[in-house]
């Protein structure tokens, strides 16, 4: 079982400020599962519109943040840590949001593998503030080389 900070955390994914929604990792077991955490603040940019006077943060980006911990699950698990590789999105299925998430917490983010192969691996992931599930849902992704500049 491995623990990473939040530069760790950077090391393993691409996502920098405003998009990075994964501060620091708990729990890590490769080819397994990961337990990450993410501080939601009052100082994150989408609460000022979403929404004025009842700042509730965005399912998709909590589908989001479970994606990011996904991601530093696979990059871990398959080896490809520092190799430049990205994990897009390749589907979303039975996204459930059960309760807001508001400013002030520690979401907890916990994802499994579901399946896992070199290039595409499906997920099973569990938002949580204080062991109460706030949200879920499955995913897969693909690894891929980052687009080509020019």
């Amino acid at each position: 079982m491995t623990t990473y900070d939040v530069t760790k955390v950077m090391a393993a994914l691409p996502h920098r400020y405003p998009m990075l929604l994964v501060d620091r990792v708990e729990e890590l077991v490769p080819d397994q599962s990961i337990a990450a955490i993410k501080a939601v603040t009052i100082n994150e940019g989408f609460f000022q519109g979403h929404f004025p006077g009842r700042p509730i943060m965005p399912g998709v980006l909590i589908v989001e943040a479970l994606a990011q911990a996904a991601g530093v699950l696979a990059v871990e698990s398959l080896g490809l840590a520092g190799s430049g590789k990205l994990v897009y999105f390749m589907a979303i299925d039975g996204a459930k949001f059960r309760k807001p998430v508001e400013p002030g917490v520690l979401l907890r983010l916990e994802v499994s593998f579901v399946q896992k192969r070199a290039s595409v691996c499906k997920f099973a992931g569990v938002a949580k503030i204080d062991g109460q599930v706030v949200a879920e849902a499955n995913f897969t992704a693909m690894i891929a080389d980052p687009p080509a500049k020019g």
